[in-house]
């Protein structure tokens, strides 16, 4: 199967498909090829698989897959160090909306968000729902606050430690428990 898709991504290279070749498999009894393939395009690939047909003496399947599915099938280590979420566990691929990433407060960095497959990191999905709840019982940011140094605007939130840093006009900032109304640090 590796000598076969060696083959396949010579023969990609000399048509000049605009295509790149992911793995190839034998069905069981060998009377047909899958190969998986990415592109960014619909591709003709007749000629590709008139050409590995002879070349194999068999029947020849290709299929193309998106890059979340790339990511499934070679597998790796997300950004957290942990196997690939799709490569490990997920069976179907939820849709992930950059909302989540400004709902959860992350960094909205390409490299931050984005996964091995360069789409939107699927686990930004697991985390939301318990951060709108958690916020729900916060003030938002941008919002007025009074703190026992004075009044302030809201720059930033933290939903775990249920925390408010909170800027005042002489550009000094003071963090505020939102639990308990506690009196601020001063930072």
């Amino acid at each position: 199967e590796q000598e076969a898709l060696k083959v396949a991504k010579k023969q990609v290279e000399q048509l000049h498909l605009p295509m790149r070749m992911i793995d190839a498999n034998f069905l069981f009894d060998r009377k047909q090829l899958l190969f998986h393939f990415v592109a960014d395009d619909r591709v003709d690939f007749r000629e590709l698989a008139k050409k590995l047909a002879q070349i194999y003496k068999t029947r020849i399947e290709l299929r193309q897959i998106g890059v979340r599915d790339k990511a499934k099938k070679i597998g790796g280590l997300g950004p957290c160090g942990r196997f690939l979420c799709c490569n490990s566990f997920l069976t179907e691929f939820d849709s992930v909306s950059i909302n989540m990433a400004k709902n959860q407060y992350i960094s909205l960095n390409p490299t931050k968000i984005n996964g091995v497959c360069g789409r939107l990191l699927c686990c930004l999905k697991y985390e939301d729902q318990i951060y709108t709840d958690l916020k729900k019982e916060l003030p938002p940011m941008g919002k007025t606050m009074e703190t026992p140094e004075g009044k302030g605007k809201i720059v930033s939130v933290n939903v775990f430690k249920k925390e408010a840093e909170v800027e005042l006009p002489n550009h000094t900032t003071v963090i505020v428990d939102l639990t308990e109304g506690k009196n601020g640090t001063n930072s």
